[in-house]
């Protein structure tokens, strides 16, 4: 899929079979997340001419592509959305204890937060999560929450934007409950609202991931822009070895030395250019001009117990996702 016309693109999951040793070479499977597509096309391309390997994709929603390698996907690495969504893999036994302090920076070679992308001229005066409720004509494009792993964060930033600030639990549903009722769809995945928003020329407002954003506006070459809300909620996108299945496929020592090149100044300097936001010192110091200034707050100023407690209370069947969309 060629980076200038990603649109065109279908957006649900490329399952790609592992290929093992033969075909010319050692080979790798990760399993990503939708909005990943342009980032991992350049980074692939880097560590090929490094190794002698070669890397193919699957992408899809970040929950979409958890369970596809729980049931049986045989991808080599994980570099999904969602903390839960790896933690899941570990719980199935398919990633080794430790995951998290395997690689730097908590394995995230990068973070993110959820911004706003709306129509040129910005009519409808967006600029704060609560903007989102004050039109009652507003048509908003987001994910579905069940399947998406910016959706989820985007639910977690509009509630965040309550609790942080003071306010009770109780006026955080009612403003999530408020934007959701403006939601005339839910789209399977990221890619996929953006191919609404950004394509189809759907809807006054898009919630996506920042480096989205970025890429839908350029893209469009004009009559969109993006909105960095005053807070957003802080992305972590964690990176992990499928343990299990690289060692029967041979490939632990080839999957470790791929999830750390993301850290390696060229790959680092690929992921800013990509609007994702670099977790080495020099590189987040080197690209800081390159982002929207924006308050970002951790996971625990939502729900103190973390991602469990977030997954739970929110997403779960009858939780607060449930409440407010089948209540909208």
């Amino acid at each position: 899929m060629n980076r200038r016309h990603f649109l065109r693109a279908a957006a649900g999951a490329a399952a790609v079979p592992f290929l093992g040793c033969g075909d010319g070479g050692p080979s790798l499977l990760n399993s990503s997340y939708d909005a990943t597509r342009e980032l991992y096309r350049r980074i692939n391309r880097l560590f090929t001419e490094r190794h002698r390997v070669k890397v193919r994709p699957s992408h899809g929603g970040s929950g979409s592509q958890a369970r596809a390698v729980i049931d049986g996907l045989p991808a080599d690495v994980l570099t999904l959305a969602l903390w839960p969504d790896t933690d899941a893999a570990h719980k199935a036994g398919l990633i080794d204890a430790g995951w998290e302090d395997r690689f730097p920076h908590r394995s995230c070679p990068y973070t993110s937060t959820i911004v706003f992308v709306v129509r040129e001229g910005n009519q409808h005066n967006i600029h704060n999560w609560d903007d989102l409720a004050a039109r009652p004509d507003l048509s908003i494009i987001a994910a579905n929450p069940k399947t998406s792993g910016a959706a989820k964060l985007g639910l977690l930033a509009c509630w965040g934007s309550v609790v942080t600030r003071g306010g009770s639990d109780k006026e955080a549903e009612a403003l999530v409950k408020a934007v959701y009722r403006r939601v005339p769809a839910l789209e399977s995945s990221s890619r996929a609202a953006t191919v609404t928003f950004a394509r189809k020329k759907i809807g006054d407002v898009h919630l996506t991931w920042e480096n989205e954003a970025y890429l839908e506006v350029k893209e469009a070459r004009g009559g969109l822009t993006v909105i960095h809300p005053p807070q957003s909620i802080l992305a972590e996108p964690h990176v992990a070895v499928l343990d299990a299945n690289a060692r029967r496929h041979g490939t632990v020592e080839l999957a470790e030395a791929y999830l750390r090149f993301l850290y390696d100044p060229a790959a680092q300097d690929v992921i800013a250019e990509e609007s994702y936001r670099p977790t080495t010192p020099e590189a987040a110091a080197k690209n800081a001009s390159r982002f929207g200034a924006v308050e970002r707050f951790g996971i625990e100023r939502v729900t103190p117990g973390g991602w469990q407690e977030a997954q739970a209370k929110f997403f779960a069947d009858g939780g607060v996702f449930d409440r407010v969309y089948t209540s909208g």
